[in-house]
């Protein structure tokens, strides 16, 4: 019956495939969220090697769970197919000795400028079978390793249906929606599991098109998302491991009573209620998710903070820090450790406001400094995978693996008058060749990440709301 199921796959009748397509656009999708101690993989091809996704959901982690230290890898490799993924599989992602491995792939699988040619059909059936074949290559594998859990990742789409340009190479997409499926399929037939990031993105930008025909999220290239595009594909894998819906800490207080009604994910002591003023100390048991307003990354114009816009309920879904106060009149000056936040009504209070929207808590900036270093994080471990790239795509084609020497270099140099990918990476070659630096970056993000979990835990904070004319 799977063996039915894999060849109907490549039929192409559009009715039967749209069916088979179906469920991974409804289905629930569900993956067991990540624990203290986890060392998770996320192997890719460019979209994961320059992209962010993978960073933004550590740094979920990282504030939402401060005390469940854990690791997180970009495995991906720019241009990989399927084909170059199963050749550095062990050498790169099982070396890190991973308890979790996500897989995505099928952009450079499915090929690109021959959906303009003569042939389109063909040349897309063609492109999935070869990349099935890989996969169930990679398949065998990822069998052999029984204690690391699977995650196979349904890759973020190729727009095409933007009409920012007409440079479209149509029906791309459809051949990566394949490759997708048998994706899902190998999960279903082995207990793995599953999250589909086209689907819901293509969704997305259908949206936002019947308005403005030029939104993509998938970048000028059509191709590599954006900053807030790979917020989407972080908030999409969160909601897969059931975040949506918790909060980062929930008070109400009764004022005219001087009572506290509920305080979820925080204690909340000492409260005061005297002249004009309620007060209370407030120890959440985590922090705000802080979104980065500047854009990084090579290419990228747009920030993770532009979700908002793109899923205005991200905010109550998986950044709510709920502050309620009824029994009061009038206005009222909020302040935190003494900073001025806002000035709110009775209503609004009464309502509940959400501290998470406010970027200069102190709350929030203590986040922010966690964002910060986790991106400078992510910036050194790019550094390993533009280093990657020429040991598995320049030098291992040339049974020079890892050599590293004077014969090495002598290959890089000769290498690099006939191809400009070898030749950008010239600078990097010339530091990284050397053990010494290698060691030194691996040694400087240890000691971000020691830094990171050493100043996300939440601090106590005095809470107080003073009455203004």
């Amino acid at each position: 019956m799977k063996e039915k199921i894999k060849q109907i796959l490549y039929i192409r009748k559009p009715l039967l495939l749209l069916f088979l397509l179906l469920p991974l656009c409804a289905a629930a999708q569900k993956v067991a969220p990540f624990k203290g101690g986890d060392r998770v993989a996320f192997v890719g091809n460019s979209i994961t090697d320059g992209g962010h996704y993978h960073s933004y959901i550590w740094l979920y982690y990282m504030t939402r769970f401060p005390e469940a230290r854990m690791r997180m890898y970009n495995c991906g490799i720019g241009g990989d197919t399927s084909l170059e993924i199963l050749r550095r599989i062990d050498h790169d992602v099982f070396a890190k000795r991973p308890t979790v491995l996500t897989l995505t792939f099928g952009m450079n699988d499915s090929g690109y400028f021959e959906y303009n040619g003569d042939n389109p059909g063909a040349f897309a059936d063609s492109k999935v079978a070869e990349s099935r074949r890989n996969f169930l290559e990679i398949e065998k594998k990822l069998k052999e390793h029984t204690s690391v859990r699977k995650v196979m990742i349904g890759t973020s789409p190729y727009d095409q249906t933007s009409r920012f340009n007409d440079n479209i190479f149509k029906g791309k997409n459809d051949a990566m929606r394949r490759i997708i499926a048998f994706q899902d399929s190998a999960a279903r037939a082995n207990g793995w599991e599953f999250v589909d990031f086209n689907a819901p993105m293509c969704a997305i930008n259908s949206r936002f098109q019947a308005a403005d025909s030029t939104f993509t999220l998938c970048g000028s290239d059509r191709v590599h998302p954006d900053n807030d595009g790979h917020m989407v594909m972080a908030w999409l894998f969160l909601k897969a491991q059931g975040m949506a819906g918790k909060k980062v800490a929930e008070v109400a207080v009764d004022a005219s009573r001087g009572k506290v009604m509920a305080a979820s994910g925080c204690k909340v002591t000492r409260l005061k209620t005297e002249d004009g003023r309620l007060s209370f100390d407030y120890l959440a048991r985590a922090l705000p998710y802080p979104l980065d307003t500047i854009a990084h990354g090579w290419g990228c114009t747009r920030p993770q903070s532009r979700i908002t816009q793109i899923v205005p309920e991200f905010m109550d879904e998986m950044n709510s820090e709920l502050l309620t106060v009824s029994g009061l009149s009038g206005k009222h000056l909020l302040t935190i450790d003494g900073e001025p936040i806002d000035t709110l009504t009775a209503g609004e209070l009464a309502s509940g406001v959400n501290l998470a929207a406010y970027r200069h808590t102190p709350q929030y900036r203590q986040a922010m400094a966690v964002m910060a270093l986790n991106e400078e994080r992510w910036e050194i471990e790019r550094r390993f995978r533009d280093y990657a790239w020429l040991q598995y795509n320049f030098f291992m084609k040339r049974g020079m693996l890892e050599a590293n020497d004077e014969k090495a270099a002598r290959v890089f140099r000769e290498g690099q008058k006939s191809d400009g990918w070898v030749a950008a990476k010239r600078d990097l070659y010339g530091r990284m060749i050397h053990k010494e630096v290698r060691d030194m970056y691996t040694r400087q993000m240890d000691m971000i990440v020691d830094r990171i979990y050493e100043i996300n835990r939440p601090q106590k904070r005095r809470i107080e709301l003073v009455a203004v004319e």
